[in-house]
């Protein structure tokens, strides 16, 4: 076995690697960019080698520094991780010219692959099903046009050297495809150098469903059964399970199939995931096979009981498969979140910044779950804007499904985060939702769900028990601590009170010091909140409603406390009688007019400013490029109107909310 390997990569999937090393025994590398110089991979490692600065075409990308790293410490193989260079043909073969091993599939399974014009054709030879579609270059918009009426409305018109979702426009007519192959082109041209097209026939309401093959050098494939990653925004992942709610056993078994024989028609060793495209019908077409580990993977491990990593890195060292097909079973279900930083109030904005504070669930066995946080970061890391923004991998397994979405559901409002926004509230309202609970999922999901974006969620009427009750605990247990240092003892508490929950007014009666009663004088119920674990200062307030528990984050306002359970966020007012009286006669504060102005709707950098003082600019015209987390954003103009002031210029680092441009 390997006594020394590389990890060519960074974050998570760098700590992930270091934790299946320590276990095998084996030594670690880790290369580093500046912005990585504190990170926990780095930490974690035996040993260390500074590779360039943080972007990483100048740094991760840079096969010559990896090899040099290599042959620096003396490790024997490489693990690539995923992203990077990790699907790289020509960086695997470099490897094996270099006497050093690749941990991954061997460069002809790469290349074959890789080029989704030529992975098609591999995949008709190999019989497996393929979208009804055109496997070949498209000369002109005339014979895309032509190609697409063959087909029939709607098409798809895809980069073959595409990923990460750019590169890909749906046709629903001949104007949608005279406008949009060539913009395809040109997108393919400028993100990847390439400008071969395909067509082939979109699929409605599709499923996103992949399998999980795993082969050695001795030309033994099995496959690890599927994942299904349906609940996409813009063509990137958010929500993945394992397995399908889809699928039955016959479906199973013939994708499983379909997957291995592709496998060994390109001689595959290795982890890779074949991915295939599902109607709702169970009907299956191949979509892409990535050769890699993803990012999803530990869902498979959960079911299955393998570490992935291991599989990989015993295949390099030339070990044989330890089991075969018959072997496999699948146990339990298994759900991963990402955790992203970002903003999902602010339509899922890019947020980068500090993790002041950093407070993930408890992994290992729960109350009828178990929770496993895959991450690369501590509290106090920076989330930085040069790579992906991905903070950790949530992942929940249970006996059934419904049980690993409640579990999933826990875990998440157990999940504490501040310095920068995340989407923990939207994976969580996605958790709650009944479409999502009964599986009729698609990849329009997310647009399906939330047209407009996402706004939270009003609640429940358990969550407006849970806001209710930790809102008068929390204000019996400030109005003690005030009433002490008044008086220099605690005098008798106030029972009644008037408990707002946004704009929902309740007349409560509390009683109790340690576990409280919250008597609902206007609905003849009594709320009873048990084994409280918080106090003035911590966000966290944890405890058990009527015996369920739960936990929210809490947090005093300028005015109550916010508090959030899940998706829903409400202002909580704890006011006596009279003052709650005194409250409805209070004019609501007017927001502050910003229609002048134009926000940084992020922190991040500025790309170029397309406008100046003086200048006149129409609605929908571009005011300038911002760029963060590997994405370039448009920022557009709102209204008409003449500019006033412009505060900010290309090369410029901007905070969000940071004023960029001022209208007359």
């Amino acid at each position: 076995m390997f006594t020394k390997i590389l990890i060519a990569n960074r974050g998570e999937i760098a700590v992930r690697v270091i934790k299946t090393c320590r276990r095998l025994g084996i030594a670690t590398v880790v290369v580093y960019s500046d912005a990585d110089a504190g990170s926990l991979a780095v930490e974690m490692a035996d040993e260390t080698v500074h590779i360039g600065p943080s972007p990483a075409a100048q740094s991760y990308l840079v096969a010559d520094k990896i090899i040099a790293a290599c042959k620096q410490t003396g490790a024997q193989a490489i693990h690539p991780g995923f992203g990077f260079l990790s699907e790289n043909a020509g960086f695997a073969q470099r490897c094996a010219d270099e006497g050093i091993v690749f941990i991954g599939p061997n460069p002809g399974a790469i290349q074959a692959m890789g080029d989704k014009i030529e992975s098609k054709k591999f995949a008709a030879q190999a019989g497996v099903s393929c979208v009804p579609g055109h496997i070949g270059e498209i000369a002109d918009t005339a014979e895309a046009v032509k190609i697409s009426e063959q087909i029939g409305y709607p098409v798809m018109i895809k980069a073959s050297a595409g990923g990460g979702g750019k590169g890909i426009r749906v046709a629903w007519n001949r104007q949608d495809v005279e406008e949009g192959f060539p913009a395809v082109r040109a997108e393919a041209k400028a993100s990847f150098g390439d400008d071969r097209i395909f067509i082939e026939k979109f699929i409605e309401s599709p499923r996103h469903i992949e399998i999980q093959v795993l082969g050695d050098k001795h030309g033994n494939v099995v496959h690890l059964f599927e994942r299904e990653c349906s609940i996409q925004r813009r063509n990137q992942k958010v929500i993945e399970e394992a397995p399908s709610p889809l699928l039955d056993e016959a479906t199973r078994a013939a994708m499983g199939a379909q997957a291995v024989a592709l496998a060994k028609a390109v001689n595959y060793d290795s982890a890779g995931t074949v991915e295939f495209v599902a109607g709702q019908d169970k009907s299956f077409f191949f979509l892409e096979m990535n050769t890699r580990l993803q990012v999803e993977h530990p869902v498979t491990e959960l079911i299955t009981g393998l570490d992935l990593v291991e599989q990989m890195i015993r295949s390099a060292w030339g070990e044989k498969l330890a089991f075969e097909q018959k072997d496999l079973k699948i146990n339990g279900w298994a759900i991963e979140s990402r955790i992203y930083a970002e903003d999902p109030y602010r339509k899922f904005l890019p947020s980068i910044g500090r993790l002041v504070r950093y407070d993930p669930p408890a992994e290992g066995e729960q109350d009828g779950y178990k929770v496993r946080n895959d991450a690369g970061v501590r509290e106090g890391d920076e989330i930085s804007m040069y790579y992906d923004p991905m903070i950790s991998k949530l992942c929940a397994w249970a006996p059934t499904r419904i049980a690993a979405i409640d579990g999933m559901g826990r875990a998440l409002e157990d999940f504490h985060i501040e310095g920068l926004g995340q989407n923990i509230p939207f994976l969580a309202a996605v958790m709650d939702q009944e479409r999502f609970r009964s599986g009729k999922i698609s990849t329009n999901y997310i647009k399906d769900e939330f047209p407009e974006g996402f706004a939270g969620a009003a609640p429940t009427p358990a969550q407006l028990d849970i806001l209710t009750a930790v809102g008068a605990a929390m204000q019996r247990v400030y109005a003690a601590r005030a009433r002490s240092y008044a008086t220099g003892l605690i005098s008798a508490a106030r029972d009644e009170w008037v408990v707002f929950v946004g704009h929902e007014k309740r007349r409560v009666k509390v009683a109790g010091e340690g576990d409280i009663t919250v008597e609902l004088l206007d609905e003849g119920r009594v709320l009873s909140l048990t084994g409280i674990d918080w106090r003035p200062g911590k966000p966290v307030f944890k405890a058990a409603l009527d015996g369920k528990a739960f936990t929210v984050q809490a947090t005093p306002a300028a005015e109550g406390f916010t508090i959030r359970h899940r998706a829903a966020k409400a202002r909580v007012l704890v006011l006596t009688p009279r003052s709650a009286d005194l409250h409805g006669k209070l004019p609501e504060k007017q927001a502050a007019d910003t229609s002048k102005l134009v926000l940084s709707p992020m922190p991040g950098l500025v790309v170029s400013m397309d406008v100046t003082a003086g200048q006149q600019v129409r609605e929908g015209e571009v005011v300038c490029v911002l760029e963060a987390m590997k994405m370039q954003n448009i920022i557009r103009a709102e209204r008409d109107g003449v500019v006033k002031a412009v505060n900010a210029k290309g090369g410029d680092p901007v905070a969000a909310d940071e004023v960029l441009v001022e209208f007359a």
